[in-house]
């Protein structure tokens, strides 16, 4: 796999996929390595430079952050990166091919309900209530001026 471009094709099964994001890390975590540590070295070296002249006070510091700010982000993004092939291996293994296995259990389980129980009891038969029952009469006197609607 490492001579050839990886396809759609290759990341259906669960052991490609998994050879896939072992060679995305080992491509991506040094690399997040390097832009950290170029970012530490950066903003160490633009805090040492202090300020311009007209700065007002504070301002060589915020300025430093913000020069190297983009860095910390640039190796952020690149680890998350990271994080979000992993959620793709996760998703599709949950949606793809844990999926179908759910639905054809719960179709079983209904198969075997259906089976067991007969038929549902038809609308109107009567045998359940709708009505709700009356829980506590010590409130039933606030309510009872209320209409609906008006």
């Amino acid at each position: 796999m490492s001579a050839e471009k990886w396809t759609p094709e290759h990341l259906t099964s669960p052991a490609s996929r998994a050879i896939h994001l072992d060679q995305r890390r080992a491509q991506l975590l040094p690399i997040v390595d390097d832009l950290r540590r170029l970012a530490r070295e950066m903003a160490a070296l633009v805090g040492e430079l202090g300020s311009i002249e007209g700065d007002l006070p504070g301002q060589a510091a915020l300025r430093a952050r913000h020069v190297t700010k983009p860095l910390f982000k640039a190796a952020d993004d690149v680890e998350a990166a990271v994080g979000d092939l992993v959620a793709f291996n996760a998703r599709y293994q949950r949606s793809y091919e844990e999926l179908p296995e759910k639905r054809a259990e719960k179709r079983e389980a209904k198969e075997r309900r259906k089976k067991a129980g007969g038929s549902r009891p038809e609308i109107g038969s009567g045998s359940t209530s709708t009505a709700p029952a009356k829980t506590d009469a010590k409130f039933d006197d606030v309510f009872d001026g209320l209409r609906r609607g008006a």
